[in-house]
């Protein structure tokens, strides 16, 4: 069973975010946060609450809790989109302006049990 948490208009570039996303896709979900929480870049911290917050939806839907020994739960799929941008001006020489772009982004995050996965895979072949 899958769940699914996301978070909106991080004030931060796609691409600097897309960075930590990708060392994270695919990983158990308690190799992940172990990443993030060492990591130094800003967006391990976002991507950090995301996860928790992935955690507790799952959580929720099974209406049980997470350990390490009972479930193993990976990032199944993480994606990062462009959000709006804020677009200013800073004053120049010779009374021009240079436009400053102030980026944001999206970032979708999906969690899954493996051996949920695995269990159906089982099915599905016995059956043919």
């Amino acid at each position: 069973m899958e769940a699914v948490a996301k978070l909106k208009n991080v004030p931060l570039s796609a691409r600097k975010m897309r960075f930590v996303a990708d060392s994270v896709r695919g990983r158990s979900v308690d190799e992940a946060l172990n990443i993030l929480k060492f990591s130094k870049r800003e967006a391990s911290g976002f991507v950090e609450k995301l996860i928790m917050s992935a955690i507790a939806n799952w959580e929720n839907k099974l209406e049980m809790l997470h350990s390490a020994d009972d479930h193993d739960l990976y990032v199944k799929s993480i994606h990062v989109d462009e959000a709006g941008m804020l677009k200013r001006f800073r004053p120049a020489p010779h009374g021009r302006a240079h436009r400053i772009r102030k980026r944001s982004n999206h970032v979708t995050l999906v969690v899954d049990n493996k051996t949920e996965l695995e269990n159906n895979s089982t099915n599905n072949n016995t059956e043919d």
